[in-house]
């Protein structure tokens, strides 16, 4: 064979070879991308799932509390669509080789059972202790879902388990590890038969034109400066940066050189809309009423009356208290104010007055409400009531309702508050309360 042909196959099997190399370096990069938009995907499926069990799980606790047959109806209707959307995402993730009958069984009749047991109600019956025994069965169930995906969550996400890298074993009859939490739960079934930082309606208290501002003459911003200044209690030399902020609360902001500090005062009618000092609080001089007085100090020095703590709670040394406001004897969730204390000196670097600035007005609540003793009747016999009350809530919507406030504890010492409609009796509202050394949050 000649030279030059020689060299011509050389260059052709070589030019050849780059090409084969390069495409298939393009498709093993494909496939890496499609392996990994593959992994988020199911990732996504598993955190809906972990959300849905949370949910399932609250709503069925909130179910044993309910004292109406109307609330047993919106809560069911809350469980039929969290089952629904945690058999969505069940089925997203690659567990077929895994016989899931029961946690699919699981999935439907927890909404099915709970919709049977509201139609009992609605057409005059009441709850046997079976029925109460089913819901229990079906909360602890849910609880075992619950600590098993979330448990799942964070293996996959601290990587030490992956649903695409999990090999099947060698006879590829077993599945994947990273479907264990499913076959805990499914061999489970041997026995089968949901701080208060921002306050609990905070969703709603900013979705309204401000009350408080409405009509009141703009001030200057040589005004709103001074004011700034006051409620901090700093020098007006100290806020050297000032804009404007739009939005249903157009305000005049004032900001410390270094962005550490702003304070927000309204145009219309001059409040002190919030402030803020951002610094670390590396320690804990005070005591929790110490700095719960501070927080009630700052009120008076700011002329807020007529307001009571709700609740609190401590993080990173810094003491975070919400204020209501209270109207006669009306304890008034919508208007609300939150100061953040510094448990090393006392100082106050939060307040926001922003909730307040949009809900507070004098209310007409001389209606005449139904009886206290009859909206007591309706309480869950699986409550015992602590204390009770009068407090307005917010609805679903914008509007504004006066209810019974029941502040009950349960057999195993959770403590749950239920919204009765002071006019109506309509149950509006179950708050579960999950407590601990840092505070309150519920749900």
């Amino acid at each position: 064979m000649k030279r030059r042909s020689l060299i011509r196959i050389f260059s052709f099997s070589a030019v050849a070879a780059a090409i084969f190399l390069a495409r298939s370096l393009i498709w093993q990069h494909r496939a890496s991308d499609a392996l990994g938009a593959l992994e988020n995907g199911y990732v996504r499926a598993l955190e809906e799932l972990s959300t849905s069990a949370d949910n399932i799980a609250n709503t069925l606790q909130k179910e044993l509390y309910a004292g109406t047959p109307d609330m047993h109806l919106k809560l069911s209707q809350q469980l039929w669509r969290d089952s629904s959307a945690a058999k969505a995402a069940l089925s997203q993730l690659p567990t077929d080789k895994l016989p899931l009958e029961n946690t699919n069984k699981f999935l439907s009749q927890v909404g099915n059972y709970s919709l049977s047991v509201s139609e009992k109600l609605r057409s005059g019956g009441s709850l046997a202790a079976k029925e109460y025994e089913n819901l229990e069965a079906l909360l602890r169930f849910s609880r075992r879902l619950q600590n098993e995906m979330w448990q799942l969550e964070d293996k996959v996400s601290s990587g030490s388990l992956s649903f695409t890298k999990a090999a099947p074993a060698k006879d590829d009859t077993s599945a994947p590890s990273v479907t264990e939490g499913f076959t805990d739960f499914e061999e489970g079934f041997d026995s089968y038969p949901t701080l208060i930082y921002d306050g609990p309606f905070s969703d709603h208290i900013m979705q309204k034109e401000p009350l408080m501002t409405r009509g009141k003459p703009e001030i200057s911003r040589e005004t709103a400066l001074e004011r700034a200044s006051l409620a901090m209690q700093t020098d007006q030399a100290a806020l050297t940066s000032a804009y404007e902020e739009g939005g249903k609360m157009p305000s005049y902001v004032f900001a410390s050189g270094d962005g550490s500090a702003c304070c927000a005062v309204t145009k219309q009618g001059g409040y002190i809309s919030y402030f803020l000092k951002s610094r670390l609080v590396p320690t804990e001089n005070l005591t929790p009423a110490e700095a719960l007085a501070a927080g009630d100090a700052c009120l008076e020095r700011l002329g807020l009356n007529n307001m009571q703590r709700t609740y609190s709670e401590n993080i990173d040394h810094i003491m975070t208290v919400n204020y209501a406001c209270r109207q006669d004897k009306v304890c008034c969730y919508t208007d609300l104010i939150k100061i953040s204390v510094a448990m090393d000196s006392g100082e106050i670097i939060g307040f926001d007055a922003r909730g307040y600035l949009v809900n507070h007005h004098r209310r007409d609540l001389s209606k005449k409400r139904i009886s206290v003793l009859d909206a007591a009747k309706k309480l869950s016999p699986k409550l015992t009531e602590q204390s009770r009350g009068l407090a307005l809530i917010p609805g679903e919507g914008q509007e504004e309702l006066l209810c019974y406030e029941f502040k009950c504890e349960t057999s195993d010492g959770t403590h749950v508050i239920v919204y009765f409609n002071a006019y109506t009796g309509k149950e509006e509202q179950i708050l579960i309360l999950f407590e601990s050394e840092s505070g309150t949050l519920a749900m």
